[in-house]
């Protein structure tokens, strides 16, 4: 199926990326859906009149998206952006080199679902109208505590204020959620754009490092062929300076002079490479201290949010016992208020009884 649309599909753009999707059984970490950067590429058919995007790992599809006009494409940092797909019940995500591909392929993604919605438009087929997707934004968790409201009634003053000081403790414990919340999802962004920008720049110093000690194996290797050669001509010069008698040419002593000094200058010339790279070499360890470093902080941050996640659940607990409490509080309180009119009414019934007596 997908070679054949790909046969009627002409591409339009593409830009390198490193794909992610989002973890369905979390819904907030972010899972590789490629080893490497690869191709994510926008393509238009124009039999069917859709836009699509795919991207292709080796032979298997990691992206084969139908762009409809209520996708958006949102920038989260310099470098990622994000997408959901409601048709593959999933999110993609993309990592980018530089934020420039951020920003081309952010107006592309706008400029295609533009196009689609001009196309929907124009199209007069009921059953494609009405298979356009929507995507909800989740809601956020702390709307969803809200509060009955309080019931206003004339009972006991030492009751009422109870209720007072459960509806102050409900907005408290609300808040309180609201800044848990937004404080572990600030930092798992932040921890995650910071990996993402160590394992790209960790990737290229791997390949410079693979280039660097392969060029200084073939350093090594010319290294030592040029001090064989050395040696082999002071043991010329040796030999014609004992040989002096024998009458070698001026002419032929400065040659190997000179061939013996620049010998010497490529050697140390070479030496200096060489020191320059295991210096590099020491760099490389040093970001990879770091990168190191940067996963036990987002693994000490993953731990927080769980601690974090435990607590708003206790939180929640708590804050429905309390709901329960001022409910069965409530209750009490309508129910001594009507025992309280009851006894009102009898007793003036009995004033009244009285009063009769009183007047015979």
């Amino acid at each position: 199926m997908f070679p054949h649309h790909r046969e009627r599909e002409q591409p339009i753009f593409s830009a390198r990326a490193h794909v992610f999707q989002i973890d369905p059984t979390t819904k907030r970490n972010w899972i590789p859906a490629s080893k490497h950067a690869v191709n994510v590429s926008f393509f238009y058919d124009a039999n069917r009149n859709v836009y699509r995007i795919i991207s292709v790992s080796g032979t298997k599809a990691i992206i084969n998206c139908t762009v409809t006009p209520s996708m958006s494409f949102t920038r989260t940092s310099q470098k990622f952006g994000q997408w959901a797909d409601s048709r593959a019940n999933t999110v993609y995500g993309l990592g980018f080199a530089t934020e420039q591909q951020l920003h081309q392929f952010s107006d592309k993604f706008r400029e295609v679902k533009d196009a689609a919605r001009l196309a929907r438009e124009k199209s007069q087929d009921k059953e494609l109208a009405n298979s356009a997707l929507t995507i909800a934004a989740p809601q956020d968790l702390a709307d969803d505590l809200q509060s009955p409201p309080v019931m206003c009634v004339n009972g006991p003053e030492d009751k009422l204020f109870r209720s007072q000081s459960a509806d102050i403790t409900l907005s408290s414990e609300k808040e309180r959620i609201k800044k848990m919340l937004s404080e572990g999802s600030i930092c798992e962004m932040n921890l995650e754009s910071e990996l993402f920008t160590l394992q790209d720049s960790n990737s290229k110093l791997v390949a410079a490092l693979h280039e660097a000690n392969a060029n200084v194996e073939q350093w090594k290797k010319q290294l030592t062929a040029y001090q064989e050669e050395t040696e082999r001509l002071r043991d010329q010069v040796a030999d014609l300076e004992a040989h002096a008698g024998q009458g070698p040419s001026d002419l032929l002593k400065d040659e190997l002079s000179q061939s013996l000094e620049e010998l010497e200058a490529l050697l140390k010339a070479k030496d200096e490479e060489i020191h320059i790279l295991q210096s590099k070499k020491a760099d490389y360890h040093q970001m990879e201290h770091a990168r190191d470093e940067a996963i036990h902080r987002l693994r000490e941050k993953e731990m927080r949010n769980s601690e974090l996640e435990r607590r708003i659940q206790n939180s929640e607990q708590n804050l429905n016992s309390s709901l329960e409490e001022r409910d069965r509080m409530d209750a009490e309180i309508q129910r001594a208020i009507e025992i309280l009119d009851i006894k009102i009414f009898d007793l003036n019934d009995l004033r009244q009884s009285l009063f009769k007596l009183i007047s015979k």
